[in-house]
């Protein structure tokens, strides 16, 4: 059985009796005069859905004339801006900008190369990059071969074009598929490197499943040992991405939580992308693993590392049940 087939859930949900004008017109009042009401920002923004909020967005144009998110933007400030803002971008726009982000002007974000694009669909893959290319003009792929290098540029390359299969699988490849990747940590040329990316950018998360199975069976060696043992750098952490999330995406997003909580002493874009991409589809699954994993709840983590109107909205978006999680 695939092991990737389990329940998720959300923490973000689309409300019923939803009015987008009512909403439109409590923004525009909480944003009105000097300064704004952050409160009444998160009481709606926060537990909107993606769909909802575009449709307020809608709304707050044909009321006041003015674009809602540049308006966010000018009365905003700080992670707490991050925030909203983040929230009021369709989720592909959320991803384009962030991977806008991630390579404009000096050095490169790349730990976000590698969440986005070792964990988004084939299908989340195309919307992102028609948003990337209208959004910014730029090609997502050339940026890619601009900003990185290596073996790690070829597969982030790989993912970018949005090939991996889909729910298809063959138990007979399963077995050659592992012999490759064994050879490919044995031997660690160039060429061995090509194909073992291939293999993980390209197959399908159910082939995956059964073939990291088989790969164990023959190197008695479990494949993230392996990677971990065989490779290094930026090349190294893809690769472990992308078997991470075939196994279990919120087992993976728990742990880059955690490493940017404790590792990099609360590495606030990496949360806030975390908990914004992943509200409406796994962020409640996230949290559960987050407290199973580490012993923690991220309520706990985020209250004692995060303060005022920020934590808040960081708050807001991981309950859905209004429970200490």
């Amino acid at each position: 059985m695939f092991g990737g087939v389990y329940q998720v859930q959300g923490t973000i949900f689309a409300i019923p009796n939803f009015d987008s004008m009512v909403d439109a017109q409590l923004i525009g009042g909480a944003l009105q005069g000097f300064g704004c009401d952050k409160d009444v920002l998160i009481d709606v923004i926060t537990q909107r859905s993606s769909a909802q909020r575009i449709m307020i967005t809608e709304s707050y144009g044909s009321l006041y004339g003015r674009n809602l998110i540049e308006v966010l933007k000018e009365n905003l400030d700080g992670h707490f801006k991050e925030v909203i803002v983040g929230l009021m971008y369709p989720p592909p726009a959320f991803d384009a900008h962030e991977l806008w982000h991630a390579m404009k002007g000096a050095g490169t974000d790349e730990n976000c190369l590698i969440d986005i694009l070792a964990s988004r669909t084939t299908s989340d893959i195309f919307q992102l990059k028609e948003v990337y290319l209208m959004q910014y003009g730029c090609n997502l792929d050339q940026d890619i071969y601009s900003e990185t290098s290596g073996h790690f540029r070829d597969a982030l390359l790989n993912l970018a074009q949005g090939v991996r299969e889909e729910g298809y699988a063959d138990p007979g490849m399963a077995a050659q598929d592992a012999m490759v990747l064994w050879e490919a940590c044995q031997r660690r040329t160039g060429e061995h490197k090509n194909m073992m990316q291939m293999i993980l950018c390209n197959k399908s998360y159910q082939q995956l499943w059964m073939v990291f199975q088989e790969f164990q069976n023959l190197s008695g060696q479990d494949i993230a040992a392996a990677i971990e043992e065989c490779f290094d750098g930026y090349f190294q952490q893809l690769l472990l991405a992308i078997v991470f999330c075939v196994r279990d995406r919120p087992t993976y997003f728990a742990y880059r939580l955690h490493t940017a909580i404790h590792d990099f002493g609360f590495h606030n874009k990496t949360v806030i992308r975390t908990i914004v991409a992943r509200s409406e589809i796994d962020l409640f699954t996230i949290r559960q693993r987050y407290k199973e994993q580490y012993g923690k709840s991220l309520h706990h983590e985020i209250k004692h590392y995060a303060s005022g109107h920020y934590e808040k909205a960081l708050l807001a978006i991981c309950a859905n049940d209004g429970q200490d999680f």
